[in-house]
């Protein structure tokens, strides 16, 4: 499978943000076990391209990175052992340096100006971020109509109680959430927690 149809049979990508590298093994090890074996590690800390490195050698993963918002990132993240980089907004830059690497471009969109720029770069599909705020499923379904083929991930916003709402428009391929991998569970080191409630996140995808 490609990583975009790997990302499809997850229906689930938990979005992650690590202070400290040395919680990505442990935090990689609960997503497999709880069920879940993918995640999106963001480059909001400085933690994060050894963070995928940790995640990406177990051979057992699909590791992206998130929040990327430049070439220079693209290139540490690939570097890391990144299979898919996605970015808050939509930048050329990004997506063609993605692209020299053969890596899938997730960048965000949520207008239809924005969705036509990204299909003019090649791509099919968008995150839609922030979800949440910018619409919910409603949007996505609306915007979906005009744009036939275009596939959505959204995040922001998105958990247990709405996950079934995102799920249900067909234009979605999965949804990036971040409630089984939050910051204090981790920085607590309660990853029988995060095991638990992933376990839980993926029953609700089926």
């Amino acid at each position: 499978m490609d990583t975009l149809d790997r990302l499809a049979d997850a229906r689930l990508v938990p979005v992650v943000v690590l202070d400290d590298a040395a919680d990505a093994a442990p935090l990689a090890a609960a997503l497999v076990a709880g069920g879940l074996p993918v995640a999106e590690v963001t480059f909001r800390t400085a933690a994060a391209a050894e963070s995928i490195r940790a995640m990406s050698e177990r051979g057992d993963m699909l590791v992206g990175a998130g929040t990327v918002l430049t070439p220079a990132q693209v290139d540490q993240a690939v570097a890391a052992g990144a299979s898919y980089v996605v970015s808050p907004g939509l930048s050329r830059a990004v997506v063609e340096r993605c692209q020299e690497h053969g890596v899938l471009a997730l960048p965000g969109a949520v207008t239809a100006t924005e969705i036509q720029a990204a299909l003019e770069l090649g791509l099919t599909t968008v995150k839609f971020f922030p979800a949440g705020t910018s619409g919910g499923p409603k949007a996505i379904a609306a915007l979906a109509a005009p744009f036939g083929g275009l596939r959505f991930v959204p995040t922001g916003g998105v958990s247990a109680a709405n996950l079934h709402e995102y799920l249900a428009v067909p234009a979605v391929v999965a949804v990036g959430g971040s409630w089984m991998v939050s910051k204090e569970l981790v920085r607590a080191g309660d990853f029988a927690e995060v095991t638990r409630l992933t376990a839980e996140a993926v029953a609700l995808t089926r």
